[in-house]
């Protein structure tokens, strides 16, 4: 095979792994994370949106458009829970407990349109914290 087959052969290769069920679940996941609009729980309506000392962020703007997270099911061991089934599925390794999360790894396995969604959620729901720019894995605690 010369070296043009094999650029145009990689050009259809596909991953295999992309289709794995909790890789595949894990993109409906992010897909669902957010909901249309700016949060209207108790407290942003109260304070009209104003988000000042919150510790974590309601209202997310993607493509412009203002979005919500959604509580009910964002907590940070649910996003863990599908986080760590998808990294075992398609790195074949455990996620990490702590620590830096290297988000690129991860975005091989997430569609490109749901990557800009990955770091607000992960910091809007504990699972990581933002230490000098680096996502670092938090201790989760059982609710």
């Amino acid at each position: 095979m010369n070296t043009d087959e094999k650029m145009t052969g990689d050009l259809f290769e596909v991953d295999k792994r992309l289709s794995l069920k909790p890789v595949v679940d894990l993109n409906a996941y992010l897909r669902s994370a957010f909901g249309d609009g700016p949060c209207s729980c108790i407290r942003c309506t109260a304070s009209q949106g104003d988000e000042a000392g919150y510790e974590f962020q309601h209202t997310f703007s993607f493509d412009g458009k203002p979005s919500q997270r959604r509580f009910a099911s964002t907590a940070g061991s649910d996003v863990l829970q599908a986080l760590k089934k998808a990294w075992l599925s398609y790195t074949k390794a455990e996620l990490p407990s702590s620590g830096l999360l290297t988000l690129d790894t991860v975005k091989e396995f997430v569609e490109p349109q749901l990557h800009k969604r990955l770091a607000p959620l992960f910091l809007a729901s504990g699972l990581v914290k933002d230490v000098d720019g680096e996502l670092h894995l938090q201790p989760q605690t059982a609710a």
